[in-house]
């Protein structure tokens, strides 16, 4: 007995199967087509090119860095990639889609990698700088001021920074231990105990 639920051949499905296939064969030969005009210099075909595949693009770079902004400058950067570069793509290798994709994917992943570098070196910098504050004012406090001017120089900072200073400098707390002791955030101790010494700098006549 036949089954009622088998679909028959030549049914819509097949048609619609063979009707993408067919669409996918032409869109990639009509991007290998317009990939040699544009390796030639040919502006218009760059245009037809950038219309038919920057939603692609776009969309690749945006599930690897999520940021719209950063998205849109690496989607131009691969465009200008294929501009300059239309000459590489060998057809034997692969679809221009294909070739496309993966210009897409190294651009993005390298985006990352360098805003994740960028992120680091800023966190490297300002690390540096606290230590730096730490160790220069303590040394200066220390071997070139007389104890009351510093005491009088701390009473011009705010109560939470003369409190923050105090404990870092004269208790011998670290920054975490200043922040738990006063049940502040750290970023808000560090921040706090960076603008005390810059005002104790100015008052005392650091350079």
């Amino acid at each position: 007995m036949d089954n009622p639920n088998a679909p028959a051949a030549g049914t819509a499905a097949d048609s619609d199967i063979s009707a993408e296939s067919s669409s996918a064969a032409d869109l990639n030969q009509r991007l290998a087509a317009l990939l040699a005009l544009i390796a030639e210099g040919d502006q218009s075909a760059f245009a037809q090119f950038y219309e038919a595949t920057s939603r692609r693009v776009y969309g690749m770079a945006r599930r690897v860095l999520i940021d719209p902004g950063l998205s849109e400058d690496t989607t131009q950067e691969v465009f200008l990639q294929v501009w300059q570069g239309a000459g590489a793509f060998d057809p034997a290798a692969g679809s221009p889609i294909a070739w496309l994709m993966t210009i897409a994917h190294r651009r993005a992943v390298d985006r990352v990698r360098s805003v994740q570098s960028a992120t680091d070196r800023e966190a490297r910098v300002f690390a540096s700088s606290q230590e730096a504050d730490h160790d220069s004012v303590a040394e200066e406090v220390d071997d070139r001021l007389e104890a009351e001017a510093v005491a009088g120089c701390l009473e011009t900072l705010t109560e939470t920074q003369q409190e923050s200073v105090r404990l870092a400098y004269y208790g011998g707390l670290t920054y975490r231990e200043v922040a738990e002791r006063l049940g502040a955030a750290l970023p808000t101790i560090k921040s706090r105990i960076r603008d005390g010494l810059i005002r104790l700098k100015t008052c005392l006549g650091v350079a």
